[in-house]
């Protein structure tokens, strides 16, 4: 009895059925393959039946030798194909067999023991192809379950992406809607500041109007930055949805980044709001040029009326006022009303710092504010000093950052020092530096080029 061939029919048979199964049911070409096991299974019985394995065993080569073309020539069968490199050799050896044994008796016992060993060697490559090509499929199921649910993540991505373009949409309605109540904000202060230009300057009203009017311009310049940033916002939200792949967290978290910048723009709207409604009804401007003046004459001018503005609010305030001015340094092309405003702002802030430890101290207490100037070669230095509260270090690197101020709520927008930074280092090309110890003394120093054109 052919057992061998049998098996090996068998087994092709069945692992091909397996093969042709998929998802999307069973493939049509699995019905020859029904048709080999059935005849296989009747050969097998005329073997047994009638002892018919001189007959059978030319069948069971044509039959194998039907089931290898089957497996060429079938296209749902690509992945399987690589059984053939152990099934061929099968089927030439055990032919090869036959045919020798069926001319040549004793040449075929000659060869008989190379045969049989021939034939366990192809059975033994067989099931090492069976192995491999199992592994193969293993991975190409691996490979198909993977692209399902690539497909399903990307369903998942597009029904994201189109609540993403809502949520985006919406926003993008209220930023503009915000951007044109801030429009007409600035076009209400553009009047305003139109009005006040034309007024003659009060010295005497302490905190010139010049020093209000740049807390305004800021507050509307950093609501507009917001706005610019958030339009780059819904750009970067839109080239992150046209990737293949895409970041669910990155999207929602622009997202999150572009509600905050509306509740930044809303907040500071109608903080410059408030402004332009409680402005002074004096002021002077910048014209941008750069003149020769008098820093000395320029320096006290602004001591005395930052002093006189605080004391016109608390009139409980008392402060002692010293000068230490270089009489070489003389004029010094500067821009004036930019360059006063600096020395404003940091003397209210000096004026302020001692007042407020004033207000804890006890009677020995003596609240000092001095400027000094001073020439050098190329340079001049425009010293402020004040013995008040001085500067915690945890702030001290944030000091100039736009917003941030250690005063309490509503008495100041942090504006003053970030603009009295820019126009020293950017307008006049100069240094402003700071050294301060908490509790005891601030001192901000001035550094200007003598040179400036």
């Amino acid at each position: 009895m052919l057992l061998a061939p049998f098996l090996v029919a068998f087994f092709l048979i069945r692992y091909l059925q397996k093969s042709l199964v998929s998802d999307h049911g069973i493939s049509l070409s699995v019905k020859p393959l029904r048709g080999f096991l059935l005849i296989g299974i009747g050969l097998l019985g005329a073997e047994v039946a009638f002892n018919a394995e001189y007959i059978t065993k030319w069948i069971w080569h044509l039959i194998l030798i039907a089931i290898a073309l089957f497996m060429y020539k079938t296209d749902d069968l690509k992945h399987s194909r690589t059984l053939l490199i152990g099934v061929l050799p099968f089927i030439a050896i055990s032919l090869v067999n036959d045919i020798l044994q069926a001319v040549d008796r004793n040449l075929y016992n000659t060869w008989k023991g190379y045969m049989e060993a021939g034939i366990l060697f192809s059975l033994i490559l067989l099931v090492i192809m069976w192995v491999n090509n199992n592994k193969q499929q293993k991975a190409l199921e691996k490979e198909r379950l993977k692209r399902q649910f690539e497909e399903q993540q990307n369903k998942i991505i597009a029904a994201r992406k189109n609540e993403l373009e809502m949520m985006v949409s919406e926003r993008t309605a209220e930023l503009i809607s915000q951007k044109e109540d801030l429009e007409k904000a600035l076009a209400e202060l553009s009047a305003t500041q139109h009005q006040l230009i034309q007024q003659e300057k009060l010295a005497s009203l302490g905190e010139l109007t010049a020093g209000i009017a740049h807390e305004i311009q800021n507050p509307l310049n950093f609501v507009n930055n917001f706005s610019e940033v958030s339009a780059e916002l819904i750009d970067e939200l839109q080239e992150e949805q046209r990737k293949d792949f895409r970041n669910l967290g990155n999207e929602t978290e622009i997202l999150e980044m572009l509600k905050e910048n509306l509740a930044k723009i809303k907040h500071h709207g109608k903080r410059a709001d408030a402004i332009v409604k409680g402005m002074l009804q004096h002021s002077r401007s910048s014209n941008g040029k750069i003149e020769p003046v008098d820093i000395n004459a320029l320096a006290d001018e602004y001591l005395r009326l930052s002093y006189h503005g605080l004391r016109a609010k608390d009139k409980s305030f008392n402060a002692i006022m010293q000068t230490d001015f270089d009489s070489s340094v003389g004029k010094v092309n500067v821009l004036p009303q930019d360059l006063g405003r600096v020395i404003l702002n940091l003397l209210t802030n000096a004026f302020y710092s001692v007042n407020q430890k004033r207000k804890h101290s006890e009677n020995l207490y003596e609240p000092t504010v001095s400027v000094q100037t001073k020439k050098y070669k190329n340079k001049i230095l425009i010293k402020i000093r004040d013995n008040g509260l001085g500067i915690p270090p945890k702030a001290l690197d944030k000091i100039y950052q736009p917003f941030f101020t250690t005063k309490p709520a509503g008495e100041g927008t942090g504006l003053g020092l970030s603009l009295s930074y820019d126009i020293i280092t950017k307008g006049h090309q100069g240094e402003m530096k700071v050294s301060t110890r908490e509790g005891e003394y601030a001192e901000f120093n001035i550094f200007i080029p003598l040179n400036l054109s």
